[in-house]
């Protein structure tokens, strides 16, 4: 469970108080299509990432539909490149493009980073993995940490500068940063990010990974404002989608359960998109950044004591932590410059 626009430039404003969190025209039954309609990215430029199925195609697809120039960051180019060929199909747009980028492994991320020209106005930061058993990349990393958080600081690290260049042609430059209601089963525990020492379990590596994804960007908005640069956290809500595929019977009953509980209701792929493209397009975003979107709005924050159950829709302040996000910025830091 994955449970701009030219506007002039503006003091960039993060809003902590509970009672003035943004809102939005858009809701949990709102589509990729519905938050795009009535917009013209012409002259947008995008990079999605793991977009070759799932929410980063329907988010891809959506952004191309209303004139941006996408381009598909993928493990796999054969299947990327059939992907965008299907895009341009259905959207009459051919600015579709194919990049090679692995995630798990750095030297793919600083080649594709390294290759890129021009300025940039849209990441989004969308690729994941969910491992049922422990998994490390040639540097000894806990791979879904590694995938999912250290792969996209160190693509958005090395675009800073392209990113910089859209905001300031465009008046702002954003990152969408895809996390989890799962955020809430744990903090990034800095003591044992990488499960060296303490015992795995798949579902406190997860949820630390997509702690990470949220930290990331109260840090990044945080540093980068000046920049023109804000990142959003967005919660897709429970979606079925190719992140499943290695789940064992355990975890399968376990998403049963908290369905069956009410915990969360299952979104299609095109709903699940929405709160992405929120964060990507809509206005209420475009100077705002650090936040935590759910269903299309800023989530309430609450005690990291609670429980996800009742709390679906929450984000815990341990993913909004802003000494936590300092931490893991120079934690993160230091990961990528070793390897």
């Amino acid at each position: 469970m994955d449970t701009l626009y030219k506007q002039s430039p503006m003091r960039i404003v993060r809003r902590v108080s509970q009672t003035s969190l943004i809102r939005t025209a858009f809701d949990a039954t709102s589509t990729a299509a519905d938050v795009v309609t009535g917009q013209n990215l012409t002259g947008v430029r995008a990079i999605v990432t793991g977009a070759t199925s799932g929410l980063g195609r329907e988010t891809a697809r959506a952004l191309a539909s209303v004139g941006a120039d996408v381009t598909l960051a993928v493990r796999n180019t054969a299947l990327g490149t059939s992907v965008a060929e299907d895009i341009a199909a259905s959207t009459g747009t051919r600015t579709v493009r194919v990049a090679h980028l692995d995630l798990a492994d750095l030297a793919t991320v600083t080649r594709f980073t390294d290759t890129w020209d021009g300025p940039l106005h849209l990441l989004i930061n969308n690729a994941g993995v969910m491992r049922p058993a422990l998994g490390r990349t040639p540097q000894g990393w806990e791979l879904q940490f590694a995938t999912n958080h250290l792969g996209h600081f160190a693509l958005a690290l090395g675009l800073h500068d392209a990113l910089a260049a859209g905001a300031n042609q465009q008046g702002t430059a954003r990152i969408v940063a895809v996390t989890s209601g799962a955020h809430m089963y744990s903090p990034v525990v800095f003591d044992d990010i990488h499960f060296t020492h303490r015992a795995y379990d798949p579902q406190l590596a997860y949820g630390q990974s997509k702690t990470a994804n949220s930290l990331f960007a109260v840090e990044a908005t945080r540093r980068w404002a000046a920049d023109g640069i804000v990142a959003n956290a967005v919660n897709p809500g429970g979606v079925s989608t190719g992140l499943q595929r290695d789940f064992t019977q355990d975890m399968k009953d376990h998403l049963d359960r908290l369905e069956a509980a009410g915990v969360f209701a299952y979104k299609t792929i095109e709903q699940g998109a929405a709160t992405a493209l929120v964060a990507a397009t809509a206005p209420e975003f475009a100077h705002n950044g650090g936040h935590y979107l759910d269903d299309g709005n800023e989530a309430v924050t609450v005690p990291d004591h609670v429980d996800l159950a009742g709390n679906s829709h929450a984000v815990k302040r341990w993913a909004r932590d802003a000494a936590s996000a300092q931490q893991l910025w120079e934690v993160s830091l230091d990961l990528v410059r070793q390897r």
